[in-house]
């Protein structure tokens, strides 16, 4: 007999989702979850993209980690409202863990919201937030084979950014091999190359995000 306990979480973790969503709808909120590894730059991302979109939005983040408010507290130095979730080891963020970050977030204030979900290219593919898109972050330290290892990830995301690009030089990342592998498992998503923490190629990425704000 084989018990599966993973369909009564996730469909649990759907309908507070879909609460979640009608709240954002009412108030007009356009949600992003990003998705990635550790170090490939999720927070540089987030600072760059709300340097490029501030002075057309209101923007709030939520923070997801396990542990640590560190990230939260840079975003707030920039005079963005943060709000930390500490998952205590979970590997990913769930709706319930969303819905109390959001009571403290005052959504009719609001145009985008950014979720940095907790680093993992695995778990967080399944669980549905009530976001408009899911955007995946790749560095180019990580390698060009991460869509061969992760296809899941991949083949969510509503777009692809692909970081530390003026890193290129230094690694052996084959980048006609990453797209091929992109084109394959994901064929309408757009790959923005970043340096986030420079500014090459924010521009671009914030034009196409800022474009989906405006016509949700």
């Amino acid at each position: 007999m084989q018990i599966d306990i993973k369909q009564p979480i996730l469909h649990k973790n759907d309908q507070l989702a879909d609460q979640l969503r009608a709240r954002f709808d009412e108030h007009h909120v356009f949600v992003v979850n990003l998705l990635a590894s550790p170090g490939s730059g999720k927070t540089s991302t987030i600072l760059a993209t709300i340097d490029a979109l501030r002075d057309e939005f209101n923007i709030a983040v939520i923070e997801g980690d396990i542990a640590s408010n560190v990230d939260a507290e840079k975003i707030k130095a920039q005079g963005i409202p943060a709000v930390q979730i500490n998952t205590g080891g979970a590997c990913h963020l769930e709706s319930a863990m969303l819905k109390r970050a959001i009571d403290v977030l005052d959504l009719a204030r609001l145009d985008l919201i950014i979720i940095e979900n907790v680093g993992n290219l695995v778990c967080p593919t399944d669980f549905y937030l009530g976001e408009d898109i899911k955007v995946m972050i790749l560095s180019v330290p990580e390698g060009d084979d991460k869509p061969l290892k992760y296809p899941g990830v991949f083949q969510v995301a509503d777009a692809i950014v692909l970081n530390k690009v003026d890193t290129l030089p230094v690694f052996d990342f084959d980048r006609e091999a990453f797209d091929a592998a992109v084109e394959r498992l994901n064929p309408q998503a757009p790959v923005f190359p970043l340096a986030a923490t420079k500014g090459d190629g924010v521009e671009a990425w914030a034009a196409w995000l800022a474009e989906k704000i405006r016509r949700a």
